[in-house]
């Protein structure tokens, strides 16, 4: 029997809620995907098992067991895995958390995509105190404790975290292509569903069609037709768990041709319709 496809995205922070804290883990030879997305809140991923690779505009980076990335609101970024067992944390917070007095120094700093690397010492630490802020999270959501934890993993991220990129002609290559697709990369961050045809979004960056077409397949890893149905994909998620809006509204909002459609394309996609997938959230 064909094992299910498991996304890693996307959670969405609930309204009202300043973050969210998840574990996640996929046992060996699960198949998993996951397709190049943004959201509008900062996200950090802590990983306990992993072998795989982490993607964004600036490049790629290898990724081991015990590393960390980081990833700022409205970066483009992607993971490709390898068939073994894999976990890790996941922690997305808005970035009016910034705004608090004793974030405002590493507001800097988490401008950008970061993959981070820690000693051993470093590593426990940082997962116990994962594993506190989880339980506390799961107790009371909104406690001043979990406050407190999140400014303190962020602290303690920021000072102790190593930066590991390596490779700098290859994310500086990757940085300069990348930057030909601004226009239509501003349209998909801006707006939960585009219509340009591909001519259309290579007029708009000023290439020609062709050229367009093998750019975006490189940096985005899927023809444009195919990420144009999986970004609305992505942006039905995020409105399931972030509204009430109905299903067959969601469907007409984002430009389906019937609600019908647009739940078999969401769990041709997910593996789950749209309210198994409201459900489990």
């Amino acid at each position: 029997m064909k094992q299910p496809t498991i996304y890693c995205e996307p959670f969405s922070i609930k309204d009202g809620y300043d973050f969210e804290i998840h574990h996640v883990s996929h046992l060996q030879h699960d198949s998993y995907s996951c397709f190049v997305h943004f959201h509008q809140v900062h996200e950090f991923i802590f990983f306990e098992q992993i072998d795989g690779t982490y993607f964004y505009h600036q490049g790629e980076s290898r990724l081991s067991d015990f590393d960390a990335v980081f990833t700022p609101a409205m970066e483009t970024h992607n993971f490709e895995l390898s068939p073994r067992a894999k976990s890790w944390y996941i922690v997305q917070f808005v970035p009016d958390v910034f705004n608090a007095p004793l974030m405002a120094q590493f507001s800097e700093l988490l401008k950008t995509g970061l993959h981070l690397q820690f000693d051993k010492s470093a590593q426990t630490r940082i997962h116990e105190l994962l594993a506190w802020m989880l339980s506390e999270y799961n107790s009371n959501p909104k406690s001043a404790t979990c406050t407190q934890l999140l400014i303190t993993l962020i602290t303690f991220v920021c000072e102790y975290g190593k930066s590991s990129m390596t490779n700098a002609q290859t994310h500086l290559s990757a940085s300069t292509g990348f930057k030909k697709l601004a226009p239509i990369v501003d349209e998909f961050r801006n707006k939960l569903t585009i219509h340009y045809s591909l001519e259309q979004a290579a007029e708009k960056c000023h290439l020609s069609p062709s050229y367009f077409s093998r750019l975006f397949k490189k940096h985005f890893r899927v023809p444009y037709s195919d990420y144009l149905v999986q970004h609305k994909l992505y942006s039905a998620a995020r409105m399931l768990s972030q509204s009430d809006d109905s299903v067959t509204d969601i469907s007409y909002n984002l430009g389906f041709s019937s609600p019908s459609y647009f739940i078999r394309q969401f769990k041709q996609h997910f593996n789950m319709t749209p309210h198994q997938y409201r459900r489990q959230l």
